[in-house]
């Protein structure tokens, strides 16, 4: 399955805002980033290519290299949740849910590693961290509500955290893997989703099951009182 976030050029880019313009323009970035870097020269191309103008391009980014990115990383969201929506979704098992979201996301950047790999790059300086874990925890948390996740303890957060991690840990793989089909980097994400699914299976026995359930009240009373 190969993702598409191509803008589309039936739309005149000088009639858009400059919201509309961040995102139409952010895929054609993402192919000059290949090249040129997060930069206002990989701006320009874009803006050339798009037949916008340069000028009014500069002003949707401000020229921000971590707004472009998180442009881009914004239509992977949405094409994400256009051609994967829960509907779509419901006859799968949980595990087969997020498999197809996140290989929708790594079909999504594919040919474009080295654009993928500057914007990791700028992505981790100190001055660009928090927004990256926002940027991060956004795109978990709409893999998870496109998987059909409703939950709102304590789980809403420790999923998305630890799919934010199983995400950026196979983009890491997907970065280096030079076999056929990145088949590499398919089983190393079929190992992180297993693994993971067998952690929660045991931690939803141990929360529920009514023998063994843990007691916060029972644990102190034998402590002030212990067992004979």
């Amino acid at each position: 399955m190969m993702a598409s976030n191509a803008p589309n050029h039936a739309v005149d880019p000088n009639e858009m805002t400059l919201d509309e313009l961040r995102l139409h323009l952010a895929p054609l970035l993402a192919d000059a980033a290949v090249f040129d870097g997060w930069n206002d020269t990989a701006l320009a191309m874009a803006a050339r290519q798009a037949g916008a103008d340069v000028d009014v391009a500069r002003l949707a980014y401000d020229g921000n290299a971590m707004d472009m990115i998180a442009a881009w990383i914004e239509t992977i969201d949405t094409a994400m949740a256009d051609a994967l929506p829960p509907a779509a979704q419901a006859q799968m098992k949980i595990r087969e849910r997020i498999r197809s979201l996140v290989q929708f996301r790594l079909d999504a950047v594919a040919g474009r590693e080295e654009a993928l790999r500057r914007a990791i790059a700028i992505m981790a300086m100190p001055q660009n961290v928090a927004s990256a874990l926002r940027t991060g925890w956004h795109s978990a948390d709409v893999m998870w509500r496109l998987a059909g996740d409703t939950a709102t303890d304590y789980n809403h957060y420790t999923k998305r955290a630890t799919l934010a991690s199983i995400y950026g840990a196979t983009l890491a793989v997907f970065l280096d893997d030079e076999s056929d089909n990145k088949a590499e980097t398919r089983a190393f994400l079929d190992r992180r989703i297993d693994g993971v699914m067998r952690f929660e299976k045991t931690k939803a026995k141990w929360l529920h099951s009514d023998r063994d359930r843990f007691s916060v009240t029972r644990f102190l009373g034998r402590l002030r009182y212990p067992a004979r």
